[in-house]
């Protein structure tokens, strides 16, 4: 991790002080206290810088971390789960950032399509992994639950966010949910999502220290309030 933070060389040149601080907390302290592997360490700062908009920390963190452990497609999945969670208004920019970083590194694009669902059977393949992740029975007393006129946001989960994007090739089920978290987490406002994303990771079979670790990384680029608050709900749901 100290060789990506080695990619702001501007703040070490121009305010030491502030390098050197936060270099020892964020990239030394802080993985002390962390069991995730180098390359889910990065996923979850990546995950967390683009739900905090702050593109230019994700790009030089990109730069670097496509030498190490990460590939293209894990990287454009990465963007691609972001998109139901902190909406393509906020990840739009990111994209083009992949893009340019990719054409630097020559990456061939378009990269292979990693989908597995067609529009025959998105939403069939969506229910599934909803009911896998959540319970069928959490997922049905939801739809039941919910208004006729408000049951195309369902549907919208059912189809989009679990058809389109979880069923997909790149990042495995413990992956997707543990940066799911980590978008939820660092946007806050999202307790009652959060939550339920906290049960869908220990379905996936991410364990409370798994999601501690997170949070842990994390902490330095959304702060005290948001990991705290993250934090309770993880020691609330897992109790």
């Amino acid at each position: 991790m100290k060789e990506l933070f080695s990619n702001f060389g501007r703040i070490q040149k121009n305010d030491p002080e502030f390098h050197e601080i936060f270099e020892k907390f964020a990239y030394g302290e802080v993985f002390e206290y962390s069991n995730l592997s180098e390359k889910e360490s990065i996923l979850v700062t990546l995950a967390s810088l683009l739900a905090c908009q702050s593109p230019k920390a994700f790009k030089k963190i990109l730069l670097a971390a496509l030498d190490m452990d990460l590939t293209a497609e894990e990287i454009k999945e990465l963007l691609y789960q972001s998109v139901p969670y902190v909406g393509f208004a906020r990840a739009h920019n990111f994209f083009g950032i992949v893009i340019k970083v990719f054409n630097k590194k020559g990456i061939e694009l378009p990269l292979p399509n990693r989908s597995n669902t067609n529009p025959e059977n998105r939403h069939k393949k969506g229910r599934e992994l909803q009911d896998k992740y959540f319970g069928a029975e959490i997922i049905q007393m939801m739809n039941d639950n919910t208004p006729a006129d408000q049951q195309h946001f369902n549907r919208f989960l059912e189809g989009f966010c679990f058809g389109d994007f979880y069923t997909r090739d790149g990042l495995n089920d413990q992956e997707r949910e543990l940066i799911t978290f980590v978008f939820l987490a660092s946007l806050g406002g999202c307790e009652s999502q959060l939550m339920g994303h906290i049960q869908g990771n220990l379905n996936a079979g991410n364990d409370k220290e798994k999601l501690i670790s997170a949070l842990t990384v994390v902490m330095p680029y959304i702060g005290f309030p948001r990991t705290l608050n993250a934090l309770s709900i993880v020691n609330e749901s897992c109790e």
